[in-house]
């Protein structure tokens, strides 16, 4: 089993900045990737960032510049770091890691989500 323990969501003005985090533990032996999702309400989730294996990242083209992903792999733990914030950034934020199993496939496992507000 893998658990998913996120922090770091709130209230912010536009233009300010938060930080995500989120720490895995249990059976993390073999994470392929690491991510942050959002959802609002009436969208699906959709992801924000992404980091696989290699190192290599991915960003949804609306928050390219303004969030920074980074991963401690040691910690099993991912960070957002988040500035210039949006009303449009506001949702709630799920942490998400993919871990290839002994059968080969890859499981996915979800946090239980933090609200981020931007308002003014």
């Amino acid at each position: 089993q893998v658990q998913l323990v996120e922090s770091g969501g709130g209230l912010v003005h536009p233009g300010g900045s938060l930080r995500l985090s989120c720490a895995a533990s249990g059976s993390v032996f073999r994470i392929y990737a690491m991510g942050w999702y959002r959802q609002t309400p009436g969208k699906e989730r959709e992801l924000v960032a992404d980091i696989i294996r290699s190192g290599s990242t991915t960003y949804a083209d609306s928050v390219k510049g303004r969030f920074t992903l980074s991963r401690d792999n040691a910690k099993n733990a991912l960070t957002l770091q988040m500035n210039s914030l949006k009303p449009e950034d506001t949702g709630v934020y799920y942490c998400k890691v993919d871990i290839i199993s002994d059968t080969g496939y890859v499981d996915d496992y979800w946090g239980q989500g933090t609200q981020v507000t931007v308002s003014s």
